[in-house]
């Protein structure tokens, strides 16, 4: 990709480097396990014959950490490091926020900008502590989007997903989610989740996340059309990304069987057709994985 001319977002408090510490519950409640979740259950399974459905039970128990051993952890938005990952958050991040600014003002909104959150191994949130086992995640409850950045290595070595663009996938992903939430649309899956049966949830989930998906797509789509900014191999490196990243994709290669009632993210196929509709129309009226049922 070239982020030469892509507008810079000052949105970003750099926690690298900082003393770590927890909060008093595990993600849980208002948030997420994010993206990275089922990618890591499958890493744990190659790398170290650790079951997934252990894994998975893990990233989703509270751990409780005592105020008293409590360190701060904030930093200044705007405060970043000018390293090489800072400059190209900051240019992904600013295109998001120009395109979804021009969205919500085309239907008479306003759009308010996450915070980006690049940590390292462990930080506080208002959905809890968030741990890089989790995977970049979404937290509406404070609308920050937390990455540590050595997801990206993982994507890259563990799983054979890397790439600049796929990379930029992951945050634009993390970015529809807090799109999802500026228009009410997670509040009101969240409230119809908490009235059905597990297979339903999860059926609801995967059009959430289908739905992030698409919306990344949109940015790539709005993003190309001002800029040029993609060049040749980076439109593959989204596909492959969003393809590695599928339920069936990493439970096939960490148990050697897919249970589709289980899948929350949705399937390979899925991921990628969702994902290339955004990135074909652009509007994110197409993204309607609801309606569509995802089928």
């Amino acid at each position: 990709m070239n982020l030469d001319q892509l507008p810079e977002s000052n949105d970003i408090e750099d926690r690298r480097g900082q003393r770590s510490s927890g909060g008093r519950s595990g993600i849980g409640g208002g948030g997420r396990l994010g993206i990275g979740s089922m990618i890591l259950a499958a890493i744990a399974y190659f790398v170290f014959g650790v079951d997934p459905s252990t894994t998975l039970s893990t990233l989703n128990t509270v751990n409780s950490v005592s105020e008293s051993a409590q360190g701060s952890n904030t930093a200044a938005v705007g405060t970043q490091k000018t390293d090489g990952t800072t400059v190209f958050l900051k240019k992904i991040l600013g295109s998001t926020t120009e395109v979804w600014t021009a969205e919500f003002a085309a239907g008479g909104g306003q759009y308010q900008a996450p915070i980006l959150v690049p940590y390292d191994n462990v930080t506080r949130t208002a959905c809890g502590t968030g741990q890089s086992s989790a995977g970049p995640f979404y937290c509406p409850a404070d609308q920050k989007i937390y990455l540590d950045t050595s997801f990206f290595q993982q994507m890259s070595q563990q799983m054979g997903a890397g790439g600049d663009f796929a990379y930029a996938y992951v945050v634009a992903h993390e970015v529809g989610h807090h799109v999802q939430n500026q228009m009410g649309i997670e509040q009101q899956v969240n409230a119809q989740r908490s009235r059905v049966s597990e297979r339903e949830a999860n059926a609801l989930s995967v059009m959430i996340e289908l739905q992030a998906d698409c919306f990344a797509g949109v940015w790539a789509n709005k993003t190309q059309a001002k800029y040029s900014f993609l060049q040749q191999g980076d439109i593959e490196e989204g596909l492959n990304a969003a393809h590695k990243i599928g339920d069936d994709y990493l439970q096939k290669q960490a148990q050697g069987y897919v249970v589709p009632d289980s899948f929350t993210h949705g399937s390979s196929e899925q991921r990628t057709r969702w994902f290339s509709q955004g990135l074909k129309t652009g509007n994110w009226k197409m993204c309607d994985t609801f309606r569509a049922r995802v089928l």
